[in-house]
């Protein structure tokens, strides 16, 4: 290939792979920030967190919505954002917390993870006095969406495309002897 072509390829290249770039850029940042239809916003989201002090034995339950803080002994609970699966499918319910702890020397970051109410042990806060764990989010699901199939639900029917008979009007069978 002849140097003025390779450019001329390069230069190409350059243009494709830019392109979704701009157009990116170009894009309303409402419309980048917008959530796909029937996804439940945070706000609106219901948060249930348990907390255990394994030395005095004092157990707390904090609900609210994702977003929000909570204070728990030294330590201080950010819950993130929550899921759930659909009321239909297998319950499954997690959360992401991010926690701190004060400590003399100020405040450290013990834990930044997901949490899943089913499985407790597969991603707990190991801490040698408390213990936190999701309990529930509740969220808001549609009705109907793009696959939802209506049982029970009549549909008018087409009209048919059967020759008509003449003295009535409808489709009447064709009788060959």
């Amino acid at each position: 290939m002849r140097p003025s072509n390779k450019r001329l390829a390069l230069a190409g290249l350059a243009l494709m792979l830019a392109a979704p770039a701009v157009a990116q850029a170009q894009a309303p940042a409402r419309a980048r920030n917008a959530l796909p239809e029937g996804v439940t916003p945070n706000a609106e989201r219901d948060v249930e967190v348990a907390a255990i002090d394994k030395r005095s034995g004092e157990m707390r339950v904090f609900r609210g919505k994702p977003g929000q803080r909570f204070s728990f002994g030294t330590l201080t609970v950010a819950v993130r954002t929550c899921e759930t699966t659909p009321p239909w499918e297998p319950k499954l319910t997690g959360g992401f917390l991010q926690i701190d702890e004060r400590r003399r020397n100020g405040v450290a970051r013990i834990y930044s993870g997901w949490m899943f109410a089913e499985s407790p042990s597969l991603n707990p806060l190991e801490h040698p006095r408390y213990d936190i764990w999701i309990r529930a989010c509740a969220m808001k699901w549609p009705d109907k969406g793009p696959d939802t199939v209506v049982v029970g639900a009549s549909t008018p029917a087409a009209p048919s495309s059967a020759p008509k008979s003449a003295e009535t009007g409808s489709a009447a069978p064709s009788a060959e002897r």
